[in-house]
């Protein structure tokens, strides 16, 4: 019988469970012998039927089976739901306990379902939100172990008008005796060939979000963090791809861990072409002692799935994480244009130099000033006063308090750089309680960037962050706050944390994180955070709940964000991406463009700049203030248009893509060449998401084109464009260009 909102169907007499809308359709059922959940279906929204028992795959197999002469039974021949590991299944598992008597075999069978209204929350995690509870519905299925007190809860989430499905799990210890956790999944799937390419991002320091695509092959594949964090190394995202799958067109099933720690996502393909896809918290490093009516929730995996390529199913995680990740109050608020001070000034700066830059600012339309790094302590390089945040009174006579105050006075928003979670060996903080570190006693301490890192596993040191960042914030009048996180954690060792129980810090470290933002911005509801993890290495949907923008890289050279940008643009909507203009040479690269250039690629992202604009020359403000006017005016349509990939910069010279709103009325299309070509050829641009029968105005030539021509046809580049307004041309006589043409319905 359906539910009320048709959204999950129950076959009671077959145990068959049926998640579906118009888009999608995730359907398993419980597998007669074992009891266990067995995975039958996941793509394109297919009717409802009494049964599903078409989709069964059985094949006598002469393999080691669950009951005599029955050689049907073998788990290691089944698609499974949330496998485990020692009953005739030897492929990785989803999970795996150890029990009192050091015995790691579960048999865990079903037991009942619930289906709750909406989508419930996940304690202590961030995770992707309903607003009314008519919005989706959630299946539990509830397992319980056959030798013991413990249960499992698999928890799958539908959308009534998206293309996914998200899951997580519960463990819960109902017994008297204390189980070991090693191995806890938030997700697997088995699908039934392994007929897939694996896409991947990744990167280091500076060059974050590189796309990666490779056929399956028999093994094990994956993309992990170890580093406590989610890294600048791998993303926690990957996707699985049909070999024909481009932008457009073909079938692709993305999987996004809403998760800021350890990750671990794995594709592991068996001799019989089945392909089994798991992703989740990282086993490595981890385990977790589940005491005596105590719970462990894992977190949530979004599952996308999409037949109208890589670019269709970016367009469902940009959508549900624009709505239904960021929160209010920023998530539909337009984000202000900021400069920030940082590779104006560095460490070397003082109110008087602060304010120079931010009148200078506010003359070009900019709306929010950042003070950066080196505003507390005895800050004057990165090897002093992390943990010590009080204002430096030398830089800052009046303090933070005084400065803003001036800040708002002319007109500007102010904001903040902090980085609670780490720590310098000057700081008071280390003095009073050097046991709060994260080290291991009695062995070396490995120094990044002169700083350590504090265990956020303990709340005594989460309490002592919040006061610190209170005392400034309560009588700052802040607006903003970058949130900074600058090294990786070594020696993982919690002082607080009893030897038995090492194996939980890497994860209550994040929990740690996510109670001190929670904290804050309970406290402070209309702050607006960004989160950086020098650079991109924290940039992840766990924090896009609490910071609805992330510092992509600390590349600012537009070259180099173009891979970043696009790359990123795979999962993360374009009102996350942080993007500045910066000063040239590129303090990263050396790299020389033109102010046009860099403001074309920073247009598709938060935009805002990071340069000394005391400096700039009358026709370089100039042009500036024609920048800042023309992202205000166009705002709203790039953070809540829907994003299109036209060309990659990782197979040419040339990059392009495109936004068009919502009401399909306007865009707006960007197209970049890096380097210049002699006697070059005409080319077209094929554009995408125009409504077909619509016409057009282009601008700023103001020519008129349907839809269908600019969809099917293109834009035309030749050698005699002239270069006017956003326009380039063509002529081979200089690298690193771009072109802007703003696209609108005639009426």
């Amino acid at each position: 019988m359906p539910n009320n909102k048709n959204l999950i169907y129950v076959n009671k007499d077959k145990l068959e469970f049926h998640l579906t809308n118009q888009q999608v359709s995730y359907i398993f059922r419980i597998f007669e012998k074992s009891k266990q959940p067995e995975h039958l279906y996941f793509g394109k929204s297919i009717q409802n039927r009494p049964s599903f028992d078409f989709l069964i795959e059985r094949e006598p197999r002469s393999s080691i089976n669950l009951n005599e002469k029955d050689y049907t039974s073998s788990l290691e021949h089944t698609k499974q739901e949330y496998p485990g590991f020692g009953t005739t299944d030897f492929r990785y598992p989803a999970f795996e306990l150890e029990y009192p008597e050091g015995d790691r075999v579960s048999n865990f069978a079903y037991d009942s379902y619930v289906i709750h209204e909406g989508k419930p929350k996940l304690k202590g995690l961030p995770a992707t939100y309903t607003d009314s509870a008519d919005e989706a519905q959630t299946l539990e299925i509830i397992l319980r172990e056959a030798h013991s007190d413990l249960r499992i809860s698999l928890f799958y989430s539908i959308f009534e008008k998206r293309s996914l499905i998200t899951r997580s799990v519960e463990f819960h210890n109902d017994g008297k005796e204390i189980v070991k956790l090693n191995h806890a999944m938030s997700m697997s799937i088995d699908f039934p060939d392994d007929d897939f390419d694996m896409i991947h991002l990744n990167g280091a320091w500076a060059r974050e979000n590189h796309i990666e695509r490779q056929p399956l092959f028999k093994g094990v594949q994956s993309i992990s963090s170890a580093r406590g964090a989610s890294s600048h190394i791998h993303n926690p995202f990957f996707a699985l791809a049909r070999p024909e799958t481009t932008e457009r067109q073909g079938e692709v099933y993305g999987f996004s861990l809403v998760y800021s720690g350890n990750h671990l996502g794995q594709v592991e393909v068996d001799t019989y072409n089945v392909t089994r896809a798991t992703m989740g918290i990282n086993p490595y490093q981890f385990q977790w002692k589940l005491q005596p009516d105590e719970a462990f929730q894992t977190p949530e995996v979004v599952m996308v799935y999409s037949d109208t390529g890589i670019n269709g199913m970016s367009q469902t995680y940009h959508d549900l994480y624009r709505n239904r990740l960021a929160r209010d109050p920023w998530k539909n608020q337009e984000r202000p244009v900021l400069i920030n001070n940082w590779e104006a000034t560095y460490f070397d700066f003082n109110e008087e130099k602060i304010m120079e830059i931010a009148e200078k600012a506010k003359e070009t339309g900019i709306e929010l000033f950042v003070l950066d790094d080196g505003w507390f302590g005895e800050r004057n390089d990165d090897s002093s006063s992390l943990g010590n945040w009080t204002e430096n009174k030398a830089k800052l006579p009046n303090g933070i308090k005084g400065l803003s105050e001036k800040i708002h006075k002319l007109g500007l928003k102010f904001g903040l750089w902090f980085e609670p979670e780490m720590i310098n060996k000057d700081a008071p903080l280390y003095q009073e309680h050097p046991e709060w570190v994260i080290h291991v006693p009695g062995k070396p301490m490995s120094p990044g960037r002169n700083q350590f890192v504090l265990d956020f596993s303990n709340p005594e040191v989460v309490d002592a962050l919040f006061d610190q960042m209170d005392a400034i914030l309560i009588d700052g009048k802040i607006d903003y706050i970058k949130w900074d996180m600058n090294r990786y954690i070594t020696e993982p060792f919690s002082t607080r944390l009893p030897h038995d129980q090492q194996g939980e810090l890497y994860h209550r470290y994040i929990l740690g994180v996510y109670s001190l933002y929670e904290r804050l911005l309970e406290r402070y509801p209309d702050i607006l955070i960004e989160s950086c993890a020098g650079g991109g290495g924290r940039f992840d949907p766990g924090l896009l709940y609490y910071a609805p923008q992330a510092w992509t890289s600390d590349d600012t050279d537009a070259v180099e964000r173009l891979k970043i940008q696009y790359g990123t643009s795979l999962v993360y909507p374009l009102s996350s991406i942080g993007s500045h203009v910066s000063a040239v040479p590129n303090h990263q690269v050396g790299r020389t463009t033109s102010l046009d250039m860099r403001s074309a690629v920073a247009y598709f992202g938060t935009f805002g700049y990071e340069l000394d604009v005391t400096q700039l020359s009358e026709d370089e403000m100039n042009q500036m203030k024609a920048q800042i006017s023309f992202f205000k005016d166009n705002r709203q349509l790039i953070h809540e248009g829907i994003f299109y990939r036209l060309k990659s910069p990782f197979e040419g010279n040339e990059t392009a893509w495109m936004i068009v709103s919502q009401d399909r009325k306007e865009a707006l299309v960007s197209f970049y060449q890096v380097l210049a070509h002699p006697n070059p050829s005409y080319s077209r641009l094929k554009l995408a998401g125009l409504e077909e029968d619509t016409l057009y105005s282009l601008d700023p030539d103001a020519e008129e084109r349907f839809g269908s021509d600019l969809n099917t046809i293109g834009l035309l580049f030749s050698e005699n464009e002239r270069q006017r307004g956003h326009f380039w041309s063509r002529n081979g006589k200089s690298d690193f260009h771009s072109w802007i043409v703003k696209l609108t319905a005639k009426e």
